[in-house]
């Protein structure tokens, strides 16, 4: 299997990157059909639309997992509740007093 190296410039920073891995996906006919006319009609080819597309989505599902952006009311509000003292769980606190079973004796 021949692998082949696309070079590509990163517009924001002007680096050049080497595209070597490889993607393959199934799709329906209708949802290539979909595909076909969305890469048309941004005036671009499939890999570029594929990727594009793609790295956004994943960037995006990985931004929920590591930071969220709160407009000033509500980040106001977020303050308030961490600037609260903690609750006393007692509970909790019994739990915690308890010695580890995963600690080494």
């Amino acid at each position: 299997m021949a692998v082949h190296h696309w070079k590509t410039r990163n517009v924001a920073t002007g680096t050049k990157r080497t595209r070597s891995e490889r993607i393959e996906v199934r799709t329906t006919p209708e949802d290539r059909s979909l595909i076909d006319r969305a890469v048309a009609a941004a005036d671009t080819d499939l890999t570029s639309f594929v990727m594009s597309n793609l790295t956004v989505a994943a960037r995006r599902v990985l931004a929920d997992r590591t930071e969220f952006a709160l407009n000033t009311k509500d980040r106001a509000t977020w303050e308030a509740v961490n600037d609260r003292p903690p609750r006393d769980l007692t509970g909790l606190r019994a739990l915690m007093d308890r010695p580890s079973p995963f600690a080494d004796e």
